[in-house]
Formats: C-alpha cells, sequence, structure tokens
C-alpha cells in the first residue's frame, strides 16, 4: 500500500474496527501520513469529529500537566509540552512502535480498543433547584466519552513518566495496552470506574 495512504507511513488504519456503534460517528480513521492539520478542524462546532484520532491523541499529549488538581496524589508541572507538536508526534509514534512490537497488533486498533474502555458511560452534572444544588447522574455523550478517554490516557502517560526513569512512549504504551484490554491496571479504567461509582451514587 502507498505510504503516504499509513499513518507515520506504517500502519493502516483501513485496518480498524470500531466496536462501539455509538463511537463511530466520533472516532475518525482519516488516512493522513503526518497527523498534522494544522488547526484545520477547529473552527465550528462538532468539527473535531473529522479530525483523525491519532491527532487527537497527540494534540492531548501537549499539556504542561494535570492544572490545579493533583494527580495521583501529586501535582505535575513543567512538562513543557504546550505547542510542542513535533514532540507530542514522536511519542506517539514511539509509542505506536513499542504497541506494535509488544502485541503485534496495529497500535490504532489498540488505541480505538483504548477510547472505548478508558471513557465514562455515566457521570454527574449539577442542578440547582429551588436554591438546594444537587447532583445528578447524566449518560455520557460519545464526543464528550472521546474527549475524557483521551484526556484520561494523556494524563495516564504523564502520571506513569513523571520524575522516574521511564520515558513518556513507555508510559503511553503501557497505558494503551492495560487499557484496550480493560486491565485494571489502567490507570484511565481505573478513573472511569471511579466517576461511573460517583454517577450511580447519585441516581
Amino acid at each position: 500500500m502507498d505510504s503516504e495512504l499509513l499513518v507515520f507511513g506504517k500502519y493502516d488504519p483501513a485496518e480498524v474496527r470500531i466496536n462501539d456503534p455509538s463511537l463511530a460517528r466520533c472516532v475518525s480513521l482519516e488516512t493522513k501520513q503526518i497527523p498534522h492539520t494544522f488547526g484545520k478542524n477547529t473552527r465550528k462546532r462538532f468539527e473535531k469529529n473529522k479530525l483523525s484520532i491519532v491527532e487527537r491523541l497527540i494534540n492531548k499529549m501537549m499539556r504542561s500537566g494535570q492544572g490545579k488538581r493533583k494527580l495521583s496524589g501529586k501535582y505535575i508541572r513543567g512538562r513543557k509540552g504546550c505547542g510542542q507538536k513535533i514532540q507530542a508526534m514522536h511519542i506517539v509514534e514511539d509509542s505506536f512502535d513499542i504497541i506494535e512490537k509488544q502485541t503485534n497488533q496495529n497500535p490504532i486498533q489498540v488505541l480505538v480498543d483504548a477510547i472505548q474502555y478508558a471513557g465514562p458511560r455515566e457521570d454527574t452534572t449539577r442542578i440547582k433547584k429551588g436554591g438546594v444544588t444537587y447532583s445528578v447522574s447524566v449518560d455520557v455523550a460519545p464526543l464528550k466519552k472521546v474527549d475524557e478517554s483521551l484526556k484520561n490516557l494523556a494524563l495516564a502517560a504523564f502520571s506513569g513518566s513523571f520524575k522516574n526513569k521511564t520515558s513518556a512512549a513507555q508510559a503511553l504504551a503501557k497505558e494503551l495496552i492495560a487499557a484496550s484490554k480493560e486491565d485494571n491496571a489502567s490507570f484511565s479504567v481505573r478513573r472511569r470506574d471511579e466517576v461511573e461509582r460517583i454517577a450511580k451514587a447519585s441516581r
């Protein structure tokens, strides 16, 4: 197959199957060798549905840390990843190479499977009624589920490589493999279970 139709010139997205029908419209498998659209699909509402799922993962990797909240009991700061698109691309490409060696699977398929398991199906929202504010459980929209999945996978890579010898690519590969199997060793799967547990208590 023409390398221009393969992601990173190696991986064929045409082989990927999305098992969750609700996510089919939100997970774009657009074929492009270099997953970089220079913000083309950020101008209109819901346009990110058309953005390659690999590029969306790369964009999530361009973060400086968790923000004001703690992640696994610690603040993650100073990764200097904001705007470093090429650096984030190399991290994702290296993690895909690791996944292929360890699983003998198409890494894009592993990514899609991980997304299906890493996002919560139910969440909570706050409602104010009669001067009283309380939490109620709500179903999570497919686009929101994909966004949360990618965020959790990226945060797992940050947590796994923060202040230790594990590289970001190794941490991301480990997380994607674990999440694709819905393994409890996966940070994102545990985070999903926690959100769903709280939502269930708010029914």
